[in-house]
């Protein structure tokens, strides 16, 4: 019979819950570039609750999950966004590093999105950088890393290629990678949106979206926006 507390990604959820804050949750940092995360569970009640931000709740489902089944590696990924929604951003590295240790490619990808957004939160584009990429390499055909490159290119003021490699996502998304995307912040949803606005040709919604990106608590986003709202 599994012993729960000595499985290492229960550990992670032990240290996790024993209180104090982690260096995520210090408050927002001013190199960060937010980008989006990667929800590896289909349609139910935890991703329905992560995506509401309703991270607490979120845990309790997957941490639920996870007694029922260690294994359940998809219930890891998406325990990890419920950190990171609540800014216990350590805590979410641990788990995500388990999966992309254990998991098959398909989980590892995803968990590596996830990292990807992690290290773009606390400053580090470069390593948030080769994640992504690390992602992409596992299947090319999947769009969701390509969501998160597309959006952390445009944070490094490379407008061209956030475009571009925005287009091969559409291009290899039927919806259904969109629909299981999270947003740790709020500006993560609206940073996509512009791009999405202005992708469509709709210049009215891209701008709006981008007027508010361009004050807000994110001077990476903000910069990233002028320039489009400069264009």
């Amino acid at each position: 019979m599994n012993r729960l507390h000595l499985h290492p990604a229960l550990l992670a959820l032990a240290l996790a819950a024993c209180g104090g804050l982690d260096a995520g949750q210090a408050g927002v940092k001013a190199e960060a570039s937010p980008l989006v995360a990667a929800l590896a569970s289909g349609d139910g009640q935890g991703r329905a609750q992560l995506q509401a931000g309703a991270a607490g709740a979120a845990r309790a489902t997957f941490e639920a999950a996870l007694s029922a089944d260690p294994n359940q590696i998809s219930a890891l990924n998406d325990l990890a966004v419920g950190y990171s929604l609540d800014g216990r951003f350590d805590a979410a590295r641990q788990l995500l590093e388990d999966v992309v240790a254990r998991g098959a490619p398909r989980d590892q990808q995803l968990a590596l999105v996830n990292l990807g957004e992690l290290y773009a939160l606390d400053g580090y584009a470069t390593a948030a950088a080769a994640h992504l990429e690390s992602a992409r390499g596992i299947d090319p055909s999947r769009p969701e890393p390509l969501y998160a490159l597309a959006l952390l290119a445009d944070a490094r003021g490379d407008l061209p290629q956030a475009r571009l490699t925005l287009r091969e996502a559409l291009r290899a998304d039927d919806g259904s990678a969109r629909r299981s995307l999270a947003f740790v912040y709020p500006e993560e949803r609206n940073h996509l949106e512009a791009l999405l606005a202005e992708a469509r040709g709709d210049r009215a919604e891209a701008q709006a979206r981008f007027q508010k990106l361009a004050v807000g608590r994110f001077p990476a986003l903000a910069a990233a926006a002028q320039k489009h709202l400069e264009e």
